[in-house]
């Protein structure tokens, strides 16, 4: 960050007009919303000699680490669950069920061709809906850890 906005710009956090409210427990000062010594990990203004493979383990053990995750599961395995049985639904229906499938819905439109519209419909949609949550409910949290993974990194040899 130092060749590309200078040296002063690395302690710089500009503030980010998508997020009206921080995640649970960051961007507040210390001892606000958890103190850095009560959720499990050192932050880097009290970082000691660490490897960086200590610092990756130590983040993907902390409580902030395992919310991220825990979002991301709830999200994604409802939603991979609901468009794959609906997926199979229509393959299935469009190899048993030709009499209901070959019915006809607008003109030349049968139910066939709707489902499969359908399904690109709702690929489209799940896309946005995993994009809007991933916005509101993961990334500040995950760009806070990134942050702090970088901070505590800063200086460690590879």
């Amino acid at each position: 960050m130092e060749k590309e906005a200078g040296p002063d710009a690395a302690g710089l956090r500009l503030d980010d007009p998508w997020y009206e409210a921080p995640a649970a427990g960051w961007g507040e000062p210390d001892g606000a919303g958890g103190s850095a010594a009560g959720d499990g990990w050192s932050h880097a203004g009290a970082r000691q000699e660490y490897s960086a493979a200590e610092i990756y383990l130590e983040v993907q053990n902390s409580p902030a680490f395992r919310e991220v995750r825990r979002r991301y599961r709830r999200f994604v395995v409802p939603a991979a669950a609901a468009f794959l049985l609906w997926y199979l639904a229509y393959v299935i229906a469009a190899t048993t069920a030709h009499d209901l499938m070959a019915r006809p819905v607008a003109g030349a439109l049968n139910v066939a061709m709707v489902a499969g519209l359908g399904q690109f419909l709702t690929t489209f949609l799940l896309t946005w809906a995993y994009a809007r949550h991933a916005r509101l409910h993961r990334d500040r949290a995950a760009l806070e850890l990134r942050w702090e993974t970088q901070e505590m990194t800063r200086g460690i040899s590879r």
